[in-house]
């Protein structure tokens, strides 16, 4: 039987580009229809689309593989969890181009350390993002985030909505947005409508 490679990809924000993720995994011998991928998902929220998609789509004797162990799992439990799950389901993970082996004591001890170092990572990146909003916020600088959508953009996206001729998943890739972004949207403005009629 024929050896499936399912690779997947993530990046946390809707900023950041997939591209060389997707390149990596193409190097490692995954074909394009054969890559999931998460945008605008930490590794820390389990609830994953693109990544329950590629787990489904494995077999036993199949590999999923990610370009670095910090794209599946930023957290010790997580990366152990999905590890042992693949592995009671006779499934390999590449890391990399790397294959982890869980019952080689030598790479469960490499695949630990790099978990380790990943959630090392993200506790460190917070650490840094708090430290930089208590400077700004000392300073007055911290007036919130930059909206996505100028207030043009969203009135067009709301009457895209009105027509009922576009799902959220429509909008947001016209608008190059998460769909969470096109429900908070749509939100405000039934809630500035429902403010106008108590008024």
């Amino acid at each position: 039987m024929a050896v499936t490679l399912v690779g997947y990809c993530r990046c946390s924000t809707d900023s950041q580009d997939l591209t060389a993720q997707r390149e990596r995994l193409r190097e490692l011998g995954v074909a394009e229809d054969r890559i999931y991928l998460d945008h605008g998902l930490t590794g820390t929220n389990r609830a994953r689309p693109g990544l329950d998609q590629a787990v489904a789509a494995l077999r036993e004797g199949d590999t999923l593989v990610v370009p670095k162990l910090d794209r599946l799992a930023r957290s010790v439990p997580d990366a152990r969890a999905i590890g042992d799950d693949l592995a009671r389901r006779g499934i390999r993970l590449s890391l990399g181009g790397q294959v982890y082996d869980p019952t080689d004591p030598m790479g469960k001890m490499f695949f630990n350390i790099l978990a380790t170092f990943a959630e090392f990572e993200v506790d460190l990146l917070r650490m840094r993002t708090r430290e930089g909003m208590a400077v700004a916020r000392a300073k007055g600088r911290l007036k919130g985030r930059k909206p996505k959508l100028s207030t043009k953009q969203c009135a067009e996206l709301r009457r895209m909505h009105s027509t009922g001729d576009y799902t959220i998943t429509d909008l947001a890739e016209l608008f190059r947005i998460s769909r969470p972004t096109v429900y908070r949207t749509i939100n405000r403005d039934r809630s500035a409508t429902e403010k106008e009629k108590v008024s």
